[in-house]
């Protein structure tokens, strides 16, 4: 006995799965690598390497791994069970405290923002990837696209030497036509690009001034990110039961490349010079007393695990009732943070190389996000001989670490359909997901156009900023303070068996006190930190600043919103109205009836018991 509505079975499930409305994981495995490949994304490959080099290379490992077990792991543990004891998505998992429902709202909508924009960045890679199938790189040298500025070295403008035994300051070439030397330390630059920075503005992107100029659609960017939204599509046409096993190769290979390039990197000139900028022998522990460290330590940690995005708790709720989401959650953390490590290695090998071959310090071709991915590293991967191959191998590695991420945010938005509309569902799954798609392809055009980046850079600098921050700090007051901490270890104890005290101990030092501490600090330190978004040099205007704004206060709005509807729907005086919205709904529990014991043997199934009509406000079910 379940919460269907019908007999008729979901595509998603399956005559062996436990839960035969909704469906289950095939098996153990589809799950794990589900949750690795979204947890793994392109931020343990371009940002990651820079925050540790950046902050005092191997001493940067100190805070991470504390904000790993301070703030990571409990959020993360504590989504996972949620998810798997109701068997819910994001948003209806909030039966548990119908005055936050909100939370899931916000949860769903930010992700939604982000899957528009992070399939931007896969068309990006693809682009790239179809660009390596070339003898010659274009991006190798300064070709026909290419403008004065271009140059592969640093071109010196001017310089002090000694004529008659007087120092003079003259330009370069004067000390080349008088045959005569450059003082040490007194050599100035011109202003020059490497040809990888001018093809990604002016080939890759047809990047415009500003905002203001959008310019006109780039048809080949257009074509990629089609292609991109065609195979989410494909790989998600049967929900879990075909994405499980498509993250076996999406979400395993790029171990694979990572490993051939740091084999590579290893072997060439300069790689060590890397890697000790990286966490070598350049680190340093006094960076350790800069509050600005331990903040990206958290901050990175927070972004890096997706926790509050809504997806944990999505692909959490497809588990079977008694699987082991303490291990699972300890696995997946500790896999995500040893890749964030050994993508350095690769990484800052391969810099080394491109430093001593273009004599320059580490620190100047060292760079994060969108220029380390499309310009510093294809800037390396041009200067090694067979440099079509690596570029391939590095841009297909993108293109998986990106897919397995956003199958999983994918499946978050039609998790949450499937809950409100579970009729729907049963019988239009692939056009539902198709139509999701296509919605999100037309949606993210403007990701392509000639401003295409500068939108790309809005959305992730707003929505995916201090909005998720606010939903996890309301999660976790929500479920710890007000459904109640002991309360939720029971719950997790009906899933996983009834553990020591001490077990708990940690657990319930981190919900009760250390994370909710720490995330707000974070929080208030994004608030009292934010700054408006730029683009390089490029500043936005003050309507792409309210845009911004907008779309944040879209997402957010919801908390208050749905709670003051819960609230004039609930009955009796004020406090009394507040009081029913947080105690659980009446049909909160395990989503099967053979899992609710003593505990909650009095839920109400909706399909059974009409006098006891579930509220509903916008057709989300509480």
């Amino acid at each position: 006995k379940d919460f269907s509505l019908s007999n008729e079975k979901d595509g998603h499930a399956s005559d062996s799965d436990e839960n035969s409305e909704r469906g289950n994981w095939s098996n153990k495995g589809d799950y794990l690598l589900s949750m690795v490949g979204y947890a793994v994304g392109l931020g343990n490959v371009w940002r990651f390497p820079y925050l540790t080099y950046q902050n005092g290379g191997g001493a940067f490992l100190i805070p991470y791994t504390l904000m790993l077990a301070l703030a990571g792991l409990p959020l993360f543990f504590m989504e996972c069970s949620l998810g798997q004891f109701a068997s819910l998505g994001p948003i209806s998992v909030w039966r548990i405290l119908p005055l936050f429902q909100g939370v899931g709202i916000t949860m769903v909508i930010i992700s939604t923002f982000v899957s528009i924009y992070y399939n931007v960045i896969i068309a990006y890679a693809l682009y790239y990837l179809f660009a390596s199938f070339q003898k010659v790189l274009p991006w190798s040298d300064c070709f026909s696209w290419a403008d004065e500025f271009c140059s592969k070295t640093r071109l010196v403008s001017d310089c002090n030497t000694t004529l008659d035994g007087e120092i003079i300051h003259v330009n370069y070439s004067f000390i080349t036509s008088n045959n005569l030397t450059c003082m040490n330390g007194t050599i100035n630059y011109k202003p020059v690009q490497f040809p990888s920075e001018q093809y990604w503005n002016k080939v890759a992107l047809q990047r415009s001034s500003g905002l203001d100029e959008t310019g006109n659609i780039v048809w080949y960017l257009a074509l990629c990110l089609l292609l991109s939204w065609m195979i989410v599509g494909a790989a998600l046409f049967k929900g879990i039961k075909s994405s499980g096993k498509v993250v076996y190769f999406t979400a395993l290979f790029p171990y694979v490349i990572l490993l051939i390039l740091l084999v590579r990197g290893a072997t060439l000139e300069g790689a060590l010079d890397g890697i000790e900028y990286y966490i070598g022998r350049q680190s340093n522990i006094t960076k350790l007393m800069e509050a600005e460290v331990w903040k990206d330590a958290a901050t990175q940690i927070f972004y890096s695990l997706s926790v509050a995005w809504g997806g944990l708790v999505a692909l959490s709720s497809y588990n079977k009732f008694h699987n082991n989401c303490y291990s699972d959650a300890i696995l997946v953390c500790v896999t995500n943070c040893a890749t964030s490590v050994f993508a350095g290695f690769a990484i800052f090998s391969i810099l080394g190389h491109m430093a001593f071959v273009s004599e320059r310090p580490v620190s100047e071709v060292v760079d994060s996000g969108f220029d380390l991915a499309f310009v510093a590293y294809p800037e390396a991967l041009s200067k090694l001989p067979v440099s079509p191959l690596w570029s391939f191998l590095f841009f297909f590695m993108l293109l998986l670490l990106g897919l397995d991420s956003q199958f999983a945010t994918i499946e978050t938005l039609t998790t949450t359909i499937q809950d409100i509309y579970p009729e729907v569902m049963k019988k239009l799954r692939i056009p539902v997901t198709l139509g999701v798609c296509i919605l999100l392809f037309l949606l993210g055009l403007v990701c392509v156009t000639q401003a295409g980046i500068y939108w790309v850079n809005l959305i992730d600098h707003f929505c995916a900023g201090w909005g998720i921050l606010i939903a996890a700090v309301l999660e976790i007051i929500g479920i710890v303070y007000i459904y109640g901490g002991n309360r939720f270890i029971e719950d997790i104890e009906m899933m996983i068996g009834k553990k020591k005290c001490l077990f708990w101990v940690w657990w319930r030092m981190c919900w009760f006190f250390l994370t909710p501490a720490l995330l707000m600090a974070i929080l208030i330190w994004s608030l009292v930190t934010f700054s408006t978004p730029t683009y390089g040099s490029v500043v936005y205007p003050a309507w792409g600043t309210a845009v911004g704004w907008c779309m944040i206060i879209f997402c957010v709005i919801w908390i208050p919103i749905i709670a003051i509807l819960k609230i004039a729907k609930a009955e009796g005086n004020l406090c009394q109205r507040i009081a029913r919205c947080c105690r659980p709904a009446a049909n909160w529990g395990p989503y099967l009836e053979c899992h609710r014991g003593e505990r909650y043997s009095h839920v109400v199934d909706p399909k059974k018991k009409k006098e006891h009509e579930i509220p509903t406000v916008y057709g989300f079910v509480y």
